[in-house]
Protein backbone atom coordinates (compact mmCIF):
# COMPACT_ATOMS: atom_id res chain seq x y z
CA UNK A 1 0.00 0.00 0.00
CA UNK A 2 1.46 3.12 -0.79
CA UNK A 3 2.19 5.95 1.86
CA UNK A 4 -0.40 8.76 0.21
CA UNK A 5 -3.15 6.07 0.42
CA UNK A 6 -2.79 6.30 4.51
CA UNK A 7 -2.26 9.91 4.27
CA UNK A 8 -4.86 12.58 3.51
CA UNK A 9 -7.26 11.87 6.72
CA UNK A 10 -8.41 14.14 9.45
CA UNK A 11 -6.01 14.58 11.81
CA UNK A 12 -8.14 14.84 14.90
CA UNK A 13 -10.91 12.28 13.41
CA UNK A 14 -13.45 13.41 16.34
CA UNK A 15 -13.25 17.35 16.10
CA UNK A 16 -12.46 17.65 12.55
CA UNK A 17 -15.70 15.14 11.15
CA UNK A 18 -17.94 17.27 13.78
CA UNK A 19 -17.14 19.62 11.90
CA UNK A 20 -17.31 18.78 8.31
CA UNK A 21 -20.49 17.06 9.73
CA UNK A 22 -22.09 20.62 10.71
CA UNK A 23 -21.19 22.49 7.79
CA UNK A 24 -22.67 19.33 5.46
CA UNK A 25 -25.84 19.50 7.42
CA UNK A 26 -26.19 23.01 7.45
CA UNK A 27 -25.31 23.20 3.56
CA UNK A 28 -28.38 20.73 2.88
CA UNK A 29 -31.09 22.45 5.65
CA UNK A 30 -29.88 25.89 4.54
CA UNK A 31 -30.04 25.49 -0.13
CA UNK A 32 -27.67 28.18 -1.47
CA UNK A 33 -25.52 28.16 1.17
CA UNK A 34 -21.55 27.63 0.50
CA UNK A 35 -19.77 26.32 3.15
CA UNK A 36 -15.97 26.07 3.83
CA UNK A 37 -14.90 22.30 5.04
CA UNK A 38 -11.07 21.46 5.61
CA UNK A 39 -9.36 18.91 7.40
CA UNK A 40 -8.86 16.17 4.09
CA UNK A 41 -6.61 16.06 1.43
CA UNK A 42 -7.63 13.00 -0.74
CA UNK A 43 -5.56 11.98 -4.12
CA UNK A 44 -6.34 13.62 -7.09
CA UNK A 45 -8.79 14.23 -8.82
CA UNK A 46 -11.09 14.21 -5.78
CA UNK A 47 -11.74 17.47 -3.97
CA UNK A 48 -10.74 18.12 -0.61
CA UNK A 49 -14.51 19.14 -0.01
CA UNK A 50 -15.51 16.20 -1.77
CA UNK A 51 -13.13 13.95 0.37
CA UNK A 52 -14.33 15.52 3.31
CA UNK A 53 -17.93 14.57 3.01
CA UNK A 54 -16.62 11.53 1.98
CA UNK A 55 -14.73 10.84 5.44
CA UNK A 56 -17.76 12.57 7.27
CA UNK A 57 -20.83 9.98 6.02
CA UNK A 58 -19.15 7.07 4.81
CA UNK A 59 -18.70 3.88 6.53
CA UNK A 60 -18.33 0.42 5.59
CA UNK A 61 -22.35 0.14 5.36
CA UNK A 62 -22.17 3.09 2.78
CA UNK A 63 -21.61 1.63 -0.94
CA UNK A 64 -19.98 4.77 -3.37
CA UNK A 65 -19.98 4.87 -6.99
CA UNK A 66 -17.41 6.76 -8.44
CA UNK A 67 -17.80 8.26 -11.93
CA UNK A 68 -15.60 9.12 -14.83
CA UNK A 69 -12.33 10.59 -13.95
CA UNK A 70 -12.90 9.80 -10.10
CA UNK A 71 -12.76 6.10 -10.64
CA UNK A 72 -8.81 5.60 -9.93
CA UNK A 73 -6.57 2.95 -7.86
CA UNK A 74 -5.28 6.30 -5.68
CA UNK A 75 -9.24 7.09 -4.82
CA UNK A 76 -10.34 3.95 -3.96
CA UNK A 77 -7.82 3.07 -2.60
CA UNK A 78 -7.74 5.85 0.00
CA UNK A 79 -11.95 5.57 0.56
CA UNK A 80 -11.30 2.00 1.70
CA UNK A 81 -8.37 2.96 3.48
CA UNK A 82 -10.08 5.55 5.59
CA UNK A 83 -13.65 4.76 5.47
CA UNK A 84 -14.03 0.77 4.59
CA UNK A 85 -17.11 1.67 2.33
CA UNK A 86 -17.48 -0.43 -0.40
CA UNK A 87 -17.03 0.92 -4.12
CA UNK A 88 -20.77 -0.15 -5.58
CA UNK A 89 -21.91 0.21 -9.32
CA UNK A 90 -24.30 3.48 -9.97
CA UNK A 91 -27.63 1.31 -9.06
CA UNK A 92 -26.65 0.44 -6.08
CA UNK A 93 -24.55 3.50 -4.22
CA UNK A 94 -25.56 5.32 -1.36
CA UNK A 95 -23.22 8.49 -2.33
CA UNK A 96 -21.79 8.96 -6.55
CA UNK A 97 -19.19 10.87 -6.98
CA UNK A 98 -18.03 12.40 -10.35
CA UNK A 99 -18.24 15.27 -12.43
CA UNK A 100 -21.71 16.73 -13.87
CA UNK A 101 -21.29 14.65 -17.17
CA UNK A 102 -19.85 11.68 -15.67
CA UNK A 103 -22.80 11.08 -13.03
CA UNK A 104 -24.93 10.23 -16.25
CA UNK A 105 -27.84 8.97 -16.81
CA UNK A 106 -28.97 10.14 -13.62
CA UNK A 107 -32.15 7.56 -14.31
CA UNK A 108 -29.72 4.63 -12.75
CA UNK A 109 -29.75 6.18 -9.06
CA UNK A 110 -32.11 5.19 -6.27
CA UNK A 111 -35.04 7.57 -5.84
CA UNK A 112 -36.28 5.76 -3.03
CA UNK A 113 -39.98 4.41 -3.06
CA UNK A 114 -43.35 5.64 -1.65
CA UNK A 115 -42.75 3.70 1.75
CA UNK A 116 -38.75 4.17 2.26
CA UNK A 117 -37.92 7.99 0.32
CA UNK A 118 -35.20 7.92 2.46
CA UNK A 119 -33.41 4.84 0.39
CA UNK A 120 -32.22 7.08 -2.17
CA UNK A 121 -28.56 7.74 -3.83
CA UNK A 122 -27.06 11.30 -3.32
CA UNK A 123 -24.58 12.71 -5.61
CA UNK A 124 -21.75 14.52 -4.91
CA UNK A 125 -20.75 16.93 -8.05
CA UNK A 126 -17.05 17.87 -8.75
CA UNK A 127 -17.32 21.42 -10.06
CA UNK A 128 -15.17 24.06 -11.21
CA UNK A 129 -16.44 26.79 -8.77
CA UNK A 130 -19.26 27.14 -7.07
CA UNK A 131 -21.58 30.33 -6.80
CA UNK A 132 -24.71 32.00 -7.97
CA UNK A 133 -27.20 30.93 -10.90
CA UNK A 134 -30.16 29.30 -10.21
CA UNK A 135 -33.02 30.80 -8.36
CA UNK A 136 -33.85 28.52 -5.36
CA UNK A 137 -36.97 28.29 -3.43
CA UNK A 138 -38.36 26.07 -0.92
CA UNK A 139 -37.66 24.96 2.67
CA UNK A 140 -34.57 26.42 4.00
CA UNK A 141 -35.11 29.35 2.09
CA UNK A 142 -36.51 32.36 3.10
CA UNK A 143 -37.67 33.97 0.08
CA UNK A 144 -35.11 32.81 -2.64
CA UNK A 145 -31.29 31.81 -2.83
CA UNK A 146 -28.77 31.24 -5.72
CA UNK A 147 -26.68 28.57 -6.76
CA UNK A 148 -24.85 27.67 -9.59
CA UNK A 149 -26.18 24.30 -11.38
CA UNK A 150 -24.82 22.22 -13.77
CA UNK A 151 -27.93 22.10 -15.53
CA UNK A 152 -31.92 23.40 -14.37
CA UNK A 153 -34.05 20.98 -16.15
CA UNK A 154 -32.63 17.73 -14.34
CA UNK A 155 -33.16 19.62 -10.48
CA UNK A 156 -36.53 20.60 -11.77
CA UNK A 157 -37.39 17.14 -12.82
CA UNK A 158 -35.98 15.78 -9.60
CA UNK A 159 -38.22 18.02 -7.31
CA UNK A 160 -41.15 16.88 -9.26
CA UNK A 161 -40.70 13.76 -8.05
CA UNK A 162 -41.14 14.75 -4.34
CA UNK A 163 -41.05 12.78 -1.78
CA UNK A 164 -38.91 10.69 -4.19
CA UNK A 165 -35.66 11.38 -5.99
CA UNK A 166 -32.07 12.12 -5.14
CA UNK A 167 -29.66 15.14 -3.25
CA UNK A 168 -26.83 16.57 -4.42
CA UNK A 169 -24.16 18.29 -2.76
CA UNK A 170 -21.62 20.72 -4.88
CA UNK A 171 -17.94 20.46 -4.33
CA UNK A 172 -15.15 22.28 -5.42
CA UNK A 173 -11.76 22.93 -3.65
CA UNK A 174 -12.41 23.40 0.11
CA UNK A 175 -16.47 24.61 -0.74
CA UNK A 176 -19.16 22.47 -0.79
CA UNK A 177 -22.90 23.51 -1.24
CA UNK A 178 -26.31 21.00 -1.25
CA UNK A 179 -29.53 21.11 -2.97
CA UNK A 180 -31.81 18.92 -1.56
CA UNK A 181 -34.73 17.10 -3.97
CA UNK A 182 -37.30 19.58 -2.25
CA UNK A 183 -35.65 22.61 -2.96
CA UNK A 184 -37.71 24.09 -6.51
CA UNK A 185 -35.76 25.63 -9.31
CA UNK A 186 -36.24 28.53 -11.80
CA UNK A 187 -38.00 31.34 -11.50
Amino acid sequence: MQADVLSGGFVNAPVDSAQCFRAIMNAMARPGLIANVTGATPPAPLSPAAGALVLTLCDPDTGIYLAGQTDTKAVRDWITFHTGAPIVGAEACDFAVGGWAALAPLDAYRIGTPEYPDRSATLIVEMESLGTGSTLRGPGIKDTASLNLPEEPAFQANAARFPLGWDAYFCADHQLAALPRSTKIGD
